[in-house]
């Protein structure tokens, strides 16, 4: 696909509604296509903001003003006025939440990027793109990254402890370009996300998001989230062992 028929199907790939076939040849294009992979993200992150803002109804008052008329010219200046102040009120607020909102995200980036984690793991299965390499042998998936990104992303098997690695693809995230690695725990898929980070290490609190667990941490110059239908316990558990 080239970039115009991208720009003409993010609405419904955003929105995943897109069959799977199509589904998986846009993610293939901006896997490679920084540009088209900034504008998913813009358009994910101003739903973000659309659905985060309060809708506001018509007052009760002002409805049954509207519906019985303006029986007298003085009655209908004073409904025009009403009507103007209530719509710059409502202007008013609306612009207030949505500024307030937006402050929230800039001071709440990984809330953003667990949304957009989640929405990756999500289309991952969906489309059935799992996998750009399938492989259980670190020493396969590692290499395969070189060339590909501009850093090696740290790849640990666990198959001794029950999370056995099962291959890895290129992803995106906000924008940009990042490793993703696949594990197995039974029939459950761990999605983990690997991309460099400037920050200290640290370990977030594990969340829950539309009902998927996901768990972020930063360390050795990375930053890593992990996504699973697995309940919270086991992937704290795949967390704990990866990091031990």
């Amino acid at each position: 696909m080239i970039c115009a028929e991208i720009v003409r199907v993010l609405d419904p790939f955003v929105d995943g509604e897109l069959e799977a076939e199509r589904d998986a040849a846009v993610r293939d294009h901006i896997a490679a296509c920084t540009t088209c992979a900034q504008a998913v993200a813009a358009r994910e992150h101003l739903g973000r903001l659309v659905r985060a803002t309060r809708y506001y109804s018509t007052p009760d008052r002002l409805r049954a003003v509207v519906a019985t008329g303006a029986r007298r010219s003085s009655i209908a200046s004073r409904v025009a006025v009403w009507s103007a102040a209530a719509a710059l009120i409502v202007a008013v607020a609306g612009g207030a939440l949505i500024a307030r909102t937006i402050v929230h995200n800039l001071r709440a980036p990984a809330n953003a990027v667990a949304e957009d984690v989640v929405s990756d793991h999500v289309r991952s299965l969906l489309a059935d793109h799992l996998f750009d390499v399938r492989s259980t042998d670190q020493h396969t998936v590692k290499p395969w990254f070189l060339g590909k990104l501009n850093y090696a992303p740290p790849v640990t098997d666990l198959a001794a402890d029950g999370f056995p690695l099962v291959g890895g693809r290129l992803d995106y995230v906000s924008g940009r370009n990042v490793a993703a690695l696949v594990y197995q725990r039974q029939k459950h898929t761990i999605n983990l996300f690997v991309w460099p980070s400037d920050d200290g290490s640290s370990v977030a609190p594990p969340s829950s998001i539309r009902g998927f667990q996901v768990e972020h941490w930063i360390r050795d110059g990375m930053t890593f989230w992990a996504v699973s239908d697995l309940n919270a316990a086991e992937l704290h558990e795949f967390r704990t062992r990866l990091t031990r």
